[in-house]
This record gives C-alpha cells, structure tokens and sequence, in this order.
C-alpha cells in the first residue's frame, strides 16, 4: 500500500564537498557548460565555514563547497571521505507537512524547520539523516523567493551557446555493501515505491580477463509523483571483495552516493561536445558493439541514429521492446577525471531516454566490466 506523498516537487539538486573549488569551476563551466548561478555570501561563509559556488544547467543544480577551516558541514565531511555528494536536495511544496510525515514515519531530523528571509520571500528549510552513509537529505520550500539556498547570492543565469545540452536530472545511484536498510528506508519513510532490478555476475566472461570476475544486484526505488529515481547498488557473491561495488566503498571509505545520470535530448551532440572539451570517458568493448545487432533485433528495436557514430563515440544501447530504448554513456570518476585520488570515486552518467524507462541491464553489464578492466590494469594485473 502506498503511503501519502511528501508532496515532493522535483530534485533540487547535489550538495557536492570539495578540497579544490576552483578545479571544479572548471569542470562544470568549461567542460560540462554549465553556468555559474550562485556564490556563498560573506556571512555564510563566515558562519558556515565554508565557500560554495552554484552550478546549473537547465533543471540541474550541483552546488560544490570547500572548507574554511574547520567546525564546518564540508570539512567533517572531508575529514572521513574523499571529495563526494553529502546533500541530496529537495523541493517540497508543503515544509510543514513534509516535516510532519516524516517525523511520523521514523525519520530523524537534524533540525527543526528553519525559514530564511530573502529579498523576494522566504525559503524554510530542514535535512535529516539516511542510510547513505554521510549523505543527508534536504527539503526545501520556497515561499515567494527564487533563490535556491539560504545564503547563496544568486546570479543571473541566461541561455549559453556553451551548453552540452544537459537539463535534468534523470536519477541518483548509490553504493552500499548492504542495501536492504536503504531500500526498506526509501519505501518506509520517503514513501518510494519499487521500481526496476537486476542482478549480474561477471565470472561467465574470462574472455574479459576480470581476474575472478564478480557482480551486483541493483534495485531502483521511484516517487511516482515527482518521477524521482534512485538506484541502489551492493556487491554480489563470489569474489565480494573483489566487486566495484566494494571497491567504491573502499574508496570512498563508507556507503555513499556513486554517480548521478543527467538527462540530454540529444546524447550524440552532448558526447560530440564533451569530447571535443576534453572530457575522459569510460571505455566500452568492442564486442559489446559486435553482439549489439543481434540484441537489438532480439528486441525488436529499430535505432533511429547510426550504430556506427554510437560505436565510435561508445554510446550504449538497451531498451525494452519496439520503439522503446535508451543511450548512455559515463564519464570517468572524478579521480580519474583529474588525476587525483582524494578527488573520488563519484561520476556522471549522460542518458537519452527514448520511450524507455528502465536502466538498461546489459549496459549496467559494460559499464561494471569496463570498471573492472580499467581497476585490473591499474593494479598491475594482481
């Protein structure tokens, strides 16, 4: 039986924590194309301990703070993991009866509702905690203002001819080395409902030479009414430890939140610019392009761009049936991104969703075995 909704608007946006502001001021604005919307104001920064700048692109908001200092929310965040998504940001359009199901169902808040006055009206605001690991969620109603957080001098924000083509976000994963207390905490207290699951072993495929090989089982939980997806990961017997799922929370030192998926209408141009900007993507074998003809046909899925320019820019394919599939691609973890460690295991998946809303189990497939070749290379083959 469904539960009442939380009157959950849309995803508001990521809460991103940062050793190196200005490294990720050039990513979003010079690689992905997003504009800058947003700054900490001095007060903020002063009482908040820390410096954030706004990122936005179409419907999506990723905001990356620094430390200033410690005693602040990024640097206890930063003193256990490397650089990921602590906040996971919501608009509601009823705070109070946000607050109240919430707090009725189990949830534990980390403060009361608390309203901030702004030029244009107010924004009343609370988070609580989850079971993904450091990562809290916020919801967030604005009464009258257009700012987007509490503090945060906006910018004015106009149509770029940089743009990747970016607008939404599609969905959020996490890694767990359990998921079972997420997944009974998504649907108990936010009120998601099952959506999609897989599960998958990598052993069957030594021609890969993936050591041992391993595998994951996903499951998606969704708010119908907002359309919010999120997908949970855990590592899948044998080789556990072995898993990139177990190797993110080695990493990452703790559950959390893996990579997010923005949505493009137009995944060949997005990719096309992505890579004329430098961007590093994630490899995909040439025998997946080989077996895709006799998948698709399989499917009865009849694609309306070359499976060519898809092979040469490594876009992926999956769908459902007749006229319903999706193209997918990601980008490297941030790590690898810049050639960092502490920068972290986070990434971004780019999606073209075209009549299909699944997850694309044979790409969840590529993906963990591209994973895995790229982690057996850099381990020397041990």
């Amino acid at each position: 039986m469904s539960l009442p909704s939380l009157g959950i608007k849309r995803l508001l946006g990521l809460h991103y924590y940062v050793r190196n502001l200005e490294r990720s001021r050039e990513f979003y604005l010079n690689k992905l194309g997003f504009q800058e919307a947003g700054r900490s104001s001095i007060e903020l920064e002063q009482s908040g301990h820390q410096r954030s700048i706004v990122f936005q692109s179409g419907e999506i908001v990723v905001t990356c703070s620094t430390p200033l200092g410690e005693g602040g929310r990024a640097h206890r965040y930063l003193s256990k993991h490397p650089d990921g998504v602590g906040t996971i940001a919501f608009e509601v359009s009823d705070i109070e009866k946000t607050f109240a199901l919430l707090e009725e169902r189990g949830g534990t808040a980390i403060t009361d509702v608390k309203s901030f006055p702004e030029p244009d009206g107010n924004i009343e605001t609370f988070s609580i905690t989850t079971p993904f690991g450091d990562t809290t969620f916020r919801f967030t109603e604005r009464k009258g203002a257009k700012g987007i957080y509490p503090g945060m001098e906006p910018l004015p924000v106009t149509g770029s001819t940089d743009s990747a083509g970016l607008f939404a976000i599609d969905h959020v994963t996490s890694n767990f080395q359990t998921m079972k207390p997420a997944l009974l905490w998504l649907e108990h207290v936010m009120g998601f409902e099952p959506l999609w699951e897989v599960e998958f072993h990598t052993r069957d495929v030594a021609k890969y030479e993936i050591r041992d090989g391993s595998g994951l089982r996903s499951k998606v939980m969704w708010e119908p009414e907002s359309g919010i997806k999120f997908a949970n990961n855990e590592p899948y017997r044998p080789a556990f430890k072995l898993s990139q799922i177990n190797q993110f929370y080695e990493e990452h030192r703790g559950d959390g939140v893996q990579h997010a998926a923005l949505a493009t209408r137009d995944i060949i141009g997005t990719v096309e610019t992505l890579k004329r900007r430098g961007v590093e993507l994630m490899p995909t074998p040439r025998t997946y392009y080989e077996a895709l003809p006799e998948r698709l046909e399989r499917l009865g899925i009849e694609l309306e761009e070359e499976l060519g320019t898809l092979e040469e820019l490594g876009i992926l394919v999956d769908g459902s049936g007749p006229g319903r599939y999706l193209l997918q691609i990601f980008l490297r973890d941030s790590a690898g991104l810049y050639h960092a460690r502490e920068a972290g295991p986070f990434f971004f998946e780019v999606i073209q969703r075209k009549g299909d809303q699944g997850f694309g189990a044979g790409n969840f497939r590529a993906l963990f075995e591209s994973i895995e070749r790229e982690q057996h290379a850099t381990s020397g083959g041990s």
